[in-house]
């Protein structure tokens, strides 16, 4: 592979990590809140957290410009304030890929809240646990299957973001080129289909080889949650 397809490579795996480290604490917050609570407006704030998924993906991008743009309310008190710019910069492909997955994050670990037998942290409430610890040392590794596939979604969901990255923050490269964006731009240049075509592959390699992790980490976390051996218990049944 050339340099710039390498710098591609690399950055949209950055990207991507990043994205999904920003998702995770908020999708697990907002996931056990919307699966254990029920208060008024919920269901708006449930289709508020979906809609990333069906609009556009340019029409969030275009959002995050007009309020993190230098020129946007937000933005520019950012700027002004800490120095900080996200538009036109690998900061701002994070934001825009972490909030067109965070719907793919959050469904996951929302249903695997929802399998969870609620009895199992009442009984350790009546035995004196503190909320916080019923949450960390039962919910949270029952869990862990949910989590486990809301991470390789959002995480394969931020390598093939396009839209709303560029909109946000434009196609510049070694800064916001990711592998979605260095493909639009060889297919646009001469010679270019080749290193599209490589590129392309890698992206698929990198996509299968994501689901395959994530099914190997969630048959281990099954297995240590003696899942597995329920689910054969009554297949002889």
């Amino acid at each position: 592979m050339s340099p710039e397809e390498t710098q591609a490579l690399w950055l949209s795996a950055k990207v991507a990590l990043c994205a999904t480290a920003v998702c995770l604490p908020p999708a697990i917050a907002l996931a056990w809140w919307l699966e254990r609570r029920r208060f008024p407006g919920r269901f708006l704030i449930d289709a508020l957290v979906q809609l990333p998924m069906v609009l556009p993906p340019v029409v969030p991008g275009y959002l995050l410009l007009l309020l993190l743009g230098t020129q946007g309310p937000l933005g520019r008190w950012l700027e002004a304030t800490f120095g900080i710019v996200v538009a036109f910069t690998w900061k701002g492909a994070v934001l825009a890929s972490a909030v067109m997955a965070f719907p793919l994050m959050v469904q996951p670990i929302r249903l695997a809240f929802r399998l969870i037998d609620a009895r199992l942290e009442h009984a350790a409430a009546t035995l004196g646990a503190r909320p916080w610890r019923v949450f960390a040392t039962i919910t949270l590794p029952l869990a862990m299957p949910g989590l486990i596939a809301g991470c390789v979604l959002c995480f394969s969901r931020s390598l093939g973001e396009f839209g709303a990255t560029m909109a946000f923050v434009g196609n510049i490269p070694g800064e916001t080129r990711t592998l979605p964006l260095a493909i639009y731009s060889l297919t646009h240049v001469p010679d270019g289909e080749a290193g599209a075509m490589r590129l392309a592959l890698l992206s698929i390699a990198l996509a299968v080889a994501a689901l395959l992790v994530s099914h190997w980490l969630g048959a281990r976390a099954e297995r240590r949650l003696g899942f597995s051996d329920h689910r054969a218990a009554h297949a002889e049944l």
